[in-house]
């Protein structure tokens, strides 16, 4: 019986995430089935077990429906539990249903896909909402010196701090702050959706700094359109990070480990 995978979301007749696994698995030669499940706001839960119910190995978790999938776990990875947030299921062999969060692992892996080790970097980090929070861990476990966060309500940022302080240097500071210039800068908010740029000073930025948008889309963002204004040395966009946290997804399930750059670049075509 060929094993089956899902991804989860409303709405999800947008998600690539079939067209993703389904590379990875022609590439590892691994025979799988994947599709996208629309399930109700309302009866995320339901629609899982029915999944578990027919055979279903792991599933892949998108909005609205993170934190519930966070609290339907019996063991969560500690990027998952701090981030509050569940992106991949996993069957085990028990019948424990294991929760990770492969996203800020995602967004490390596409970095470092363009920059190298992070070692010793300064990271600023724009918002404090779940994208945000979910990609401290992996950021702070990847060698950089300090992570500064900043967001439109500073009381969010100065929780994420509380948060993970004991795991590396991180601060919250204003979002107009002038400070310094970083070496990297993440967007994690939405703004780039509706053609906004988060109000941050011009002052953060430098001829050497690298500007990363999770969103994305077949032209520019509206955020790296301001950082290329400023500047900035290099701007990337979140495809990277959606095809880099599949491939930890993938990983987890099948035990190998694909290549991210010929989906990317078949992605790019589609867009």
């Amino acid at each position: 019986m060929t094993d089956k995978y899902a991804v989860f979301g409303n709405p999800i007749a947008h998600s690539k995430s079939p067209l993703i696994h389904g590379l990875f698995a022609k590439e590892t030669a691994q025979v799988l089935e994947y599709e996208a499940i629309l399930a109700p706001v309302d009866e995320f839960a339901s629609c899982l077990d029915e999944f578990w119910k027919g055979e279903g190995k792991g599933a892949n978790v998108t909005v609205p429906f993170k934190e519930q999938a966070f609290n339907l776990c019996d063991e969560l990875s500690e990027e998952a539990k701090l981030a509050g947030a569940v992106n991949t299921l996993t069957v085990q062999a028990n019948g424990v249903i294991r929760g990770d969060n492969t996203d800020g692992l995602g967004l490390v892996a596409d970095l470092k896909r363009h920059m190298g080790e992070l070692n010793g970097l300064s990271v600023l980090l724009v918002g404090a909402g779940g994208a945000a929070r979910g990609s401290i861990l992996p950021l702070l476990q990847s060698g950089i010196s300090k992570l500064t966060i900043v967001n439109r309500t500073q009381g969010k940022a100065e929780r994420l701090v509380d948060i993970f302080s004991e795991y590396g240097e991180v601060c919250a500071l204003p979002m107009e702050h002038e400070d310094k210039s970083y070496d990297i800068i993440i967007n994690s908010t939405s703004s780039s959706l509706t053609g906004e740029v988060p109000n941050l000073s011009t002052q953060v930025i430098d001829t050497s700094t690298v500007c990363y948008d999770m969103m994305y889309g077949k032209e520019p963002t509206s955020f790296n359109v301001w950082a290329k204004e400023q500047g900035a040395k290099l701007t990337l966009d979140g495809l990277g990070m959606l095809v880099g946290q599949a491939a930890q997804s993938f990983a987890i399930w099948r035990k190998v480990k694909p290549s991210v750059e010929p989906v990317l670049a078949e992605l790019r075509t589609l867009l």
